[in-house]
């Protein structure tokens, strides 16, 4: 009795002085002082209710007491102090483990740093390398030599062997083949010639080429070469002037491409969308998304409509009136002693053969969109099906649809439409067929350059939980419901400085979507509310970007509208400035901002649209319109 009451001693105190026995802690090895972090650990005897987890830096001890529920922790807190902590228990049996805690502002970096050396340098593809790199060395315990490694063999390959990444850059590819081969068979002039017919006088002379502008949505660069090419000797004998010209191509150029649902921007935005949602575990559909945001476009959407008002109205102010007045009554379509740059089109961009077929352009363009919504409709049905549902509408079809599947899919055999067809035509031989896909494929490289790096930044400020630490500054003195016009005047900024509308997302939109959710959370906002503020701030970024890269004097499309419609580069700039600035000021103050508060999209339309009128009628003037004996 004696010794069974000892050896039940003996093993009460092997069981109070035995730590308890964890599997595994899990803990991040690095975050930000004064953020919010998640510690867990499994397998705790059911009769443990806390246990004390101790942070040890140098002298510094930091005891932070967990519940435990149901045999695990999973608790969630925050060490102010950054060093580096050993991490312990006086009661759980783990391996040694540690974690790095930095200043929550040394997060901002990566992203500044990536805008501000684009402001100087204006090189995109070096300031999204330094911003990355930056933030490795931070990541990397501040090892300079490791974090070049790591930019490589980590963030650019993790990014490169991402499935939906891949499809995404191969769809662009393919799209750029379809470019090429189109402008180079003749489709894209053919397209045009169609539309120059309606050209006969300076109103209609507008308008024709405003409505070619939107013809060629597919890219921007084709745009802006082919319609101001093609229209200038149109318009010079109309007596429109150059400004008046590149104005039109500049405004329809890159405000189309990037809202059309199938062009040569949307692979570059869907998947800056997709890296978005993900990293806030949204499980929506990108190509969705993308397509819910258009109507709160308001930029791109007004730039376009405000084209076609001062076309139809035919008046103008300040100085591109002053530009018009002149066309109209001295004939003379660009100032006397401008200075105009020569431009060369790049050999077979600009085709005015005798094969040059409306056809030939529209056909592959209608086997991506027909064939894009045939694939969304099949794999959303098929996802449907494999969970079960069998009572589904349009929406709950594109919501589980495979989008880069159906994309691909669809300039893939776009491609092979546009080759046939040339080849069978005797415009192109098979080889030739080959050499514009090819070269159409080698313009999109840029872009794919870009969205690599953007992802990859993007990993870099998930990682360093960017957004976080903003969203610790910014929660108690800043509305969500404000965020919309915030990020549409800074991506607008950043856009006018660099030149770039691709740069500019692919270093806001990493940061600017979990933002917007965590935003969100903190003000307690409804899920609709949630997802408004989310889809706002997206179309504020694409908005805004294409805002500045319009208004920009070295944006790329900004120059290419001027050499094309050969019109000096700054009377373009000078004369086209204002009218962007009046109609992103009207989107705004009566888009942006009311939108985010519940109004429809349609609504603000409306109101901007009729603003626009408006502000035309009182202050702007009609053009003269003489009578111009040699058209007759």
């Amino acid at each position: 009795m004696v010794l069974k009451n000892r050896l039940s001693l003996i093993l009460l105190f092997i069981f109070i002085t035995t730590p308890i026995l964890a599997q595994e802690i899990f803990i991040p090895s690095f975050t930000l002082s004064g953020i919010e972090f998640t510690i867990s650990a499994e397998a705790i005897a059911d009769s443990v209710k806390n246990v004390d987890i101790i942070f040890s830096s140098g002298d510094y001890d930091e005891v932070i007491k967990c519940n435990v529920v149901k045999g695990r922790i999973d608790n969630k807190i925050i060490l102010e102090k950054s060093g580096t902590y050993s991490v312990h228990s006086n009661t759980l049996n783990f391996a040694s483990t540690s974690i790095r805690i930095i200043p929550g502002w040394l997060s901002l970096i990566p992203p500044l740093l990536a805008i501000l050396m684009a402001l100087i340098f204006r090189q995109v593809v070096v300031s999204l390398l330094a911003g990355i790199y930056i933030g490795a060395i931070f990541i990397f315990d501040y090892d300079p030599f490791s974090a070049i490694l790591r930019l490589i063999d980590t963030f650019v390959v993790n990014t490169l062997i991402d499935h939906d990444h891949m499809v995404i850059m191969l769809f662009t590819l393919l799209f750029g083949g379809v470019i090429g081969l189109i402008s180079r068979n003749g489709g894209a002039a053919g397209i045009s010639k169609v539309i120059m017919k309606l050209a006969r006088k300076s109103r209609s002379g507008m308008i024709s080429t405003w409505l070619m502008g939107i013809a060629i949505f597919f890219d921007d660069y084709s745009n802006a070469l082919i319609v101001g090419n093609m229209m200038r000797p149109i318009t010079d004998k109309l007596r429109i002037s150059r400004e008046k010209l590149a104005y039109i191509v500049d405004s329809t150029s890159a405000p189309i491409a990037s809202l059309f649902i199938i062009s040569s921007w949307i692979g570059f935005e869907v998947g800056l969308i997709d890296d978005g949602l993900k990293t806030i575990g949204s499980s929506e559909n990108s190509y969705a998304v993308f397509i819910q945001t258009i109507p709160y476009r308001f930029y791109p959407i007004a730039a376009l409509l405000f084209v076609f008002i001062t076309s139809f109205m035919q008046r103008d102010f300040g100085a591109m009136f002053k530009a018009e007045s002149r066309a109209r009554i001295k004939g003379e379509v660009y100032q006397p002693d401008a200075v105009i740059d020569e431009f060369e089109d790049e050999e077979g961009l600009i085709y005015d053969g005798d094969k040059s077929k409306w056809f030939n352009g529209v056909i592959p363009i209608l086997v991506i969109i027909i064939g894009t919504i045939v694939g969304l409709a099949y794999t959303g049905i098929k996802s449907l099906e494999a969970r079960g549902i069998t009572e589904y509408g349009m929406q709950d079809i594109i919501g589980g649809a495979d989008s880069f599947s159906a994309l691909l899919w669809a300039s893939f055999f776009a491609c092979i439409i546009a080759i046939i067809m040339s080849v069978a035509q005797k415009i192109l031989s098979f080889e030739e067929s080959m050499n514009a896909f090819l070269k159409g494929v080698k313009s999109m490289m840029f872009a794919c350059i870009i969205l690599t790096l953007a992802w990859s930044i993007g990993s870099v400020t998930s990682e360093m939980q960017t957004a976080d630490y903003l969203i610790s500054i910014l929660s108690e003195a800043l509305n969500p419901r404000f965020l919309p016009v915030i990020v549409f005047i800074i991506c607008a900024a950043i856009s006018f400085a660099t030149g770039t509308s691709y740069g500019t997302m692919a270093i806001v939109i990493p940061i600017i979507i979990p933002l917007a959710d965590k935003m969100s959370i903190i003000s307690h906002l409804s899920d609709t509310d949630s997802i408004l503020i989310l889809h706002g701030v997206i179309s504020s970024v694409l908005a805004g970007s294409v805002f500045g890269d319009h208004c920009s004097p070295i944006s790329d499309t900004t120059i290419l509208s001027s050499m094309a419609s050969r019109c000096n580069h700054i009377d373009h700039v000078r004369t086209q400035l204002p009218y962007a600035i009046i109609v992103g000021i009207f989107c705004m103050l009566l888009g942006d901002i009311p939108t985010a508060f519940g109004l429809s999209p349609y609504i603000a339309l409306v109101l901007i649209i009729t603003s626009l009128v408006g502000f035309l009628y009182f202050f702007g003037k009609k053009v003269p319109d003489e009578e111009l004996s040699d058209l007759n």
